[in-house]
Order: C-alpha cells, then structure tokens, then sequence
C-alpha cells in the first residue's frame, strides 16, 4: 500500500512531465518550415491512401488539421472519391465532451464554423448532422496529437477529448474502431508519460515507419 500523499506526488510528478514535452513539442512544431510540413503531409496522405485498414474502412472519421498539424485535406477528398462515410470532431469548449458528426462533402468544410481557438466545426446550432455513435459506429479514426511514442503512447493537448470520445466507442455495439495517429518526425519520442485513463493507439504513421 502506498503511503499517504504518495499518489498525488506521483500524479503531480506526471502532470510536470507531459507539461514539459507538450512545451518542447510546440517548440519543436514551430521550427517546422512550410515546405517541410507540407512534404511530410504529402508522403503521409500516400501511405494512408495505400493502407488496407483505409481501404477496407467505410465509415472514417478524421481530424480538420490546424497548421502544426499533418494536413489532412486530400485524405478527405478521397473519402468522398471512394464513396466512403466521412465523420469530423465538434469539440465542447470547457469539458472534455467531443463528438463526430458527419460531413456530406468536401465542399461541406467551407460552410463550417471557425471557433475561439482557430479550428473548423460544426456549429452549436446544426443539429441535422449524424453522429457517427448514434447510428453504426465508426471503422477507423485518424487521430492527431502533440507527440508519440513507437509503443502506441499519445500525447493530445491536455483536454481528454479523443481518450473520452474511445471510451464511447468501447460501448458501441461495433466496438472501438482502429485509430491511426498522424504525425511528423518530429513528434515521435523516446516515450511519452501517461496515466491508466489515456488510450493507445493502436498504430502511428511518421515518414521513417
């Protein structure tokens, strides 16, 4: 049995730490140049696009990438092409609930919301779009993040929002669908720290994989 006070040195002790790779992952994000990002980009969306799990997948849901992100435009584009389900995040501001609702084309990204924190959605208000949950689940879930680790370990932005939205899918009668994180380079780690509440995924796609 752990001494009192002994758990909550340890959770502290965790919390610093993921503070500090998050600190110097955003570092690492910004010396990033354009070109690169967008190298990086184009050889991850040909290595998803040739992945069996996409191919076999109908129902995806995927990130609308931010600018340190891996792009994820012409895997959306795709999507539609192969006539797959396309489900994208709504995020709710102060709580860790997020949801993935359906997007009816690529031209659909343009009807969304901007919100406070720069990242396109749908909006509070549009109430027609299907939940991926509420109907047949999902196949696959392209993931982002801040860091990786090659054991599976993810390191989000702090809110809990893709490890709660898991949870959900666990009690979907489909079951959790794949997750497949896409990342630079330079988000991989020698490992990253995480409690028993974080979820791993299941592969992680980098250009030296």
């Amino acid at each position: 049995m752990e001494p009192p006070g002994k758990g909550e040195e340890m959770a502290a002790a965790l919390r610093a730490a993921k503070r500090a790779l998050r600190a110097e992952l955003r570092q690492r994000l910004r010396a990033l140049g354009a070109a690169e990002r967008q190298r990086q980009s184009r050889l991850l969306t040909r290595k998803v696009l040739g992945h069996p799990k996409y191919k076999e997948s109908k129902r995806i849901a995927i990130f609308l990438s931010m600018p340190d992100e891996i792009q994820t435009e012409e895997i959306i584009q795709d999507i539609f092409k192969q006539r797959k389900e396309c489900f994208i995040p709504r995020y709710k501001p102060q709580s860790n609930h997020m949801d993935m609702l359906k997007l009816l084309s690529a031209e659909d990204i343009s009807s969304l919301a901007l919100t406070s924190w720069n990242i396109l959605q749908p909006g509070d208000d549009d109430t027609a779009r299907e939940e991926a949950l509420a109907a047949g689940g999902l196949d696959l879930i392209f993931m982002p993040g801040l860091g990786f680790d090659r054991k599976g370990n993810r390191l989000g932005r702090g809110k809990g929002y893709y490890d709660t939205y898991l949870e959900r899918c666990m009690k979907h009668p489909r079951g959790k669908p794949y997750t497949i994180a896409l990342a630079f380079r330079e988000q991989i780690c020698d490992s990253v720290p995480v409690t028993e509440n974080d979820v791993q995924v299941d592969e992680i796609l980098y250009e030296d994989c």
